[in-house]
């Protein structure tokens, strides 16, 4: 058992890996539907709901165009989120996220959805069974927003820190995002990243903003504390 409640208004960072250190990314597919997953289960509608709202039904499914997702995009912009994603990282074997909890249940009901949808797909998808993650995700109260800072430039620099790429490069982590939004462009409806108001009121530029990330990632790769983040190790 987790030994953590999770209150509302308050962030947490939350992460897990593969079984086994398994990689639970193994190709372009599956971060997107991660990616949906993120995005889709960020509210109290089920999958009905959503297929309605593009005028189907379970016996009507087909393949999605440009404007069923506009459409989608739309629908999900309208309802009420459970939890604010501020940043996001999803690495071969692994991911983190630093989510701040909206509603009661918000951060548990959305898990619960996101890892029990993508498993189900990645075991389809690969002709496996069984738990794909280790375990139950971990999840770490962030109580001061020096700390909350702190780790959302060590989310954004993972790839980073792990050796794995640049970090403004990635395209499977929230940086370019946040850059966007730094830049005062809108962000897609589509987009799973909501609450970045605590990061506009600490960077004025996306300069700022990257320094700060290359900052974290060249400490961390120092601080042993850090190391029980490194879910590769």
């Amino acid at each position: 058992m987790r030994d953590i409640n999770f209150v509302n208004g308050e962030y947490y960072h939350i992460y897990n890996r593969g079984v086994d250190r398994r990689e639970v990314f193994l190709d372009e597919k599956d971060y997107w539907k991660f990616f949906d997953c993120m995005r889709d289960f960020n509210n109290k509608t089920y999958y009905e709901d959503r297929l309605s709202a593009l005028g189907l039904s379970k016996k009507s499914v087909r393949v999605l165009h440009s404007d069923d997702f506009k459409r989608l995009g739309s629908f999900l912009k309208e309802q009420e989120k459970v939890v604010n994603n501020v940043s996001y990282n999803l690495i071969p074997n692994h991911f983190h996220f630093i989510l701040q909890q909206l509603q009661d249940n918000g951060i548990s009901n959305f898990m619960h959805k996101l890892g029990l949808s993508y498993t189900g797909c990645f075991n389809k998808n690969n002709d496996r069974s069984g738990a794909l993650f280790q375990g139950t995700y971990k999840a770490v109260h962030i109580d001061n927003e020096r700390y909350l800072l702190w780790l959302i430039g060590y989310v954004n620099g993972n790839i980073e820190i792990h050796g794995l790429g640049k970090a403004s490069d990635y395209p499977w982590s929230s940086y370019r995002a946040i850059c966007k939004e730094l830049s005062s462009l809108q962000l897609s409806n589509l987009s799973v990243l909501s609450g970045l108001d605590i990061i506009k009121s600490q960077f004025a530029s996306i300069e700022q903003f990257e320094e700060f990330v290359k900052m974290v990632i060249e400490d961390s790769r120092k601080n042993k504390e850090m190391r029980k983040y490194l879910l590769d190790d």
